[in-house]
């Protein structure tokens, strides 16, 4: 019997770097076990060239990943949701959608790489940083034995990824 594949969706306001990379990151780590997906509340259509950098890096195919909104995954026919996770802030403290078949969520912040100030190799050294901390969380969560926790057991471990502190 083949393992089940989960729908994950990460959640940032602008879906330009954090819930990018979050998406690029899960779907390399996580080896076939997930279909990842990620979008924003207010997307700005455009993802951050450092974000592209990153992601190039992973060799994850960067036509999968144009900056859209969460409502195309709220919409009849889009994919169901497991798991929704978002990665800033202020997508955390909005109102999201109604999500069908009411999937896990939790909160993973990150600092906004986009927002960095200075040169471009202060701005990768952000990028980098965060990068790193996804990587860290993305890693823990792939290898979770979700098909052997029940939902309450997943929900205390996705917010327990949230909350480890970033190094």
């Amino acid at each position: 019997m083949s393992e089940k594949k989960y729908n994950v969706l990460f959640l940032c306001t602008g879906n330009s770097a954090r819930s990018i990379m979050a998406e690029a990151v899960l779907g390399t780590m996580g080896k076939g076990r997930f279909n990842v997906f990620s979008a924003g509340s207010m997307p700005n259509g455009q993802v951050n060239p450092f974000a592209i950098e990153k992601v190039q890096a992973l060799g994850y195919p960067l036509e999968k990943l144009p900056s859209k909104s969460w409502d195309e995954y709220a919409e009849p026919g889009a994919p169901q949701m497991d798991f929704i996770i978002t990665v800033c802030d202020n997508a955390a403290g909005e109102v999201c959608p109604v999500w069908p078949g009411q999937p896990v969520s939790a909160h993973w912040g990150f600092v906004d790489p986009a927002t960095a100030q200075g040169g471009d190799e202060e701005k990768r050294k952000v990028f980098d940083k965060v990068f790193r901390q996804i990587m860290t969380r993305a890693h823990i969560f792939a290898s979770l034995p979700l098909a052997t926790l029940d939902k309450a057991a997943i929900q205390r471990e996705m917010q327990a990824i949230g909350a480890r502190a970033p190094e």
